[in-house]
């Protein structure tokens, strides 16, 4: 293309969101009219599943339940009064809440004031949290500073615990968990609550919950006392629940905005809801998806986010995108094994890293830009004329220039500045982009049979566990030999690397030998 042409394309096809001066730009995407028409019936239908979904259908066949997290920032357009009368009470509790910690109203039993606050959870409980408090915190002006248990790795767990030596006396604990039995939770929480024991304190006082009513965290919450306890919704999904209890907790209590983040939600929401494809971003989003993968994940989405503040935004995606996108059946039941693939860093620290390959390696991609506008920060010039944030913006520019020079797809999203209007507004953006682009494909962007099936996987691991080491003995034994004691001839080399971690972690010895086979193992 001329450079008159990608001009006449750029003002052709700019979507805008003038509420959060978004702008999403997918001129360099080489997508033409008859693709557009050649969707449009697909699209009508997406829209008509969106509506649907908005006004309250069963949009999760599999767990037969309403998908409302659009509903976060709009309750009035809950389907049913006690929705909304849920939602608007959450909220009012979430900042009540958070200004009595600020004031000193609710204190910790041998301190004046909460000043840390540590948040416990795992997939959709923390990395929308975590991306949110990194983008819009400061450490000069957050009212808490904030961390995070989010797996079940003793060592991490550890290592967060240490930043916290001497101040957890200061210090709550948000537990976030629908279910209240997800493992990595539950196991993160023990391991928390037995440093809070070791150091003399009482986790209880410290402890608020974020679950389901009725589950088994709400249940043990009411039972022990814990200071509070906040709902999540049998209608919103882990993925998409940064604007529920789960996200705006932690937010409220950091100090953020958090009617910021839900007016930037509401505000895309709004725009998005138009049904026309050239002037809804969310749409426009799923379309190119569609047409830079064939609809079958056939390229990876690369996010690129020019600002340090959105560097764990590709990580968010990665969820929200891919457990919704990822599916071995479509709605039909039949085989399509969907999907599609989100990596990214930050710009740019890509420059020195892999756009190398994405200009002149294997073309299995197409970017995602994401433009700030305001650089912020010190203006000084490094050169004459120009300073930090312009270098930053000019290898923005120059690489989408030498992406799309060697035939490389790339989109552009622009916002004016990293704030909770902004932020809102691009969690919602992307959230409404899934749920189309899983209509267009057919399959149910809701639900996450994978996940389940993992971890039934690691439940039977457990459980084999259970039994190498009921059979672990004084007399030397081979994995082979406890298989067969155990009934499980079969699982040799599951059982092998049971046996292999637990004498890494000396409740087994291991003997020397080259061969796995050979090696024998006694209890300690």
């Amino acid at each position: 293309m001329t450079a008159a042409e990608l001009w006449k394309r750029h003002r052709q096809y700019l979507c805008r969101i003038p509420a959060i001066e978004l702008t999403l730009d997918v001129s360099r995407m080489r997508f033409d009219e008859k693709f557009l028409k050649r969707m449009a019936p697909d699209l009508r239908r997406a829209f008509k599943a969106m509506n649907a979904l908005e006004r309250g259908a069963i949009a999760n066949p599999d767990e037969k339940r309403m998908v409302g997290h659009y509903w976060l920032r709009a309750p009035d357009r809950a389907p049913k009064s006690e929705i909304t009368a849920e939602i608007q009470a959450t909220i009012a509790g979430i900042k009540k809440f958070a200004a009595d910690v600020h004031s000193g109203a609710i204190h910790p039993p041998t301190a004046l004031r909460f000043t840390r606050l540590l948040v416990i959870g795992i997939g959709g409980s923390a990395l929308g949290p975590m991306f949110v408090a990194d983008a819009l915190g400061n450490p000069a002006t957050d009212r808490m500073r904030v961390d995070f248990v989010d797996n079940t790795d003793p060592d991490g767990i550890a290592r967060t615990l240490q930043s916290l030596d001497g101040q957890l006396r200061e210090t709550l604990c948000l537990v976030a968990s629908k279910s209240g039995g997800t493992p990595e939770t539950r196991n993160g929480m023990l391991l928390v609550a037995e440093a809070y024991k070791t150091a003399g304190l009482e986790f209880t006082a410290h402890a608020v919950a974020i679950t389901m009513p009725g589950s088994q965290m709400d249940k043990t919450a009411i039972a022990q006392g814990w200071l509070a306890r906040f709902p999540m919704f049998d209608w919103i999904g882990g993925r998409t629940s940064e604007l529920s209890a789960v996200g705006l907790l932690p937010a409220a209590l950091q100090g953020l905005d958090i009617d910021g983040l839900l007016a930037g939600a509401a505000a895309c929401d709004e725009a998005t809801r138009l049904h026309d494809s050239l002037r809804n971003p969310a749409a426009l989003l799923a379309l190119m998806w569609h047409h830079a993968t064939g609809g079958k994940g056939q390229k990876d989405m690369v996010v690129l986010p020019y600002k340090d503040r959105l560097l764990l935004f590709s990580r968010y995606l990665q969820q929200l995108v891919m457990e919704s996108i990822g599916k071995r059946l479509d709605l039909r039941g039949q085989r399509v094994d969907q999907g599609l693939s989100v990596y990214g860093n930050k710009g740019s620290t890509d420059q020195h890293a892999y756009v190398q390959q994405l200009r002149e390696g294997v073309h299995n991609f197409f970017v995602v830009f994401i433009r700030v506008l305001e650089s912020g920060g010190s203006a000084l010039e490094v050169e004459s004329g120009v300073n930090a944030g312009d270098y930053l913006h000019g290898f923005l520019l120059g690489t989408r220039e030498a992406l799309f020079d060697n035939d490389r797809e790339s989109l552009t999203i622009t916002i004016p500045r990293v704030e909770a209007r902004t932020v809102g507004g691009l969690v919602a953006l992307f959230e409404r982009a899934v749920g189309l682009y899983a209509s267009l494909v057919g399959i149910n962007a809701y639900h996450q049979p994978g996940v389940e099936a993992g971890k039934k996987a690691a439940a039977s691991i457990l459980t084999l566990q259970g039994k190498v080491l009921a059979a672990l003995c004084a007399k030397p034994q081979t994995a082979e030999q406890i298989a067969a004691a155990i009934g499980e001839s079969d699982s040799a080399e599951t059982i092998y690397l049971l046996l292999e971690h637990l004498a890494a972690n000396r409740r087994a010895v291991a003997s020397k030998a080259a061969d796995p086979g050979q090696i024998t193992f006694v209890r300690t």
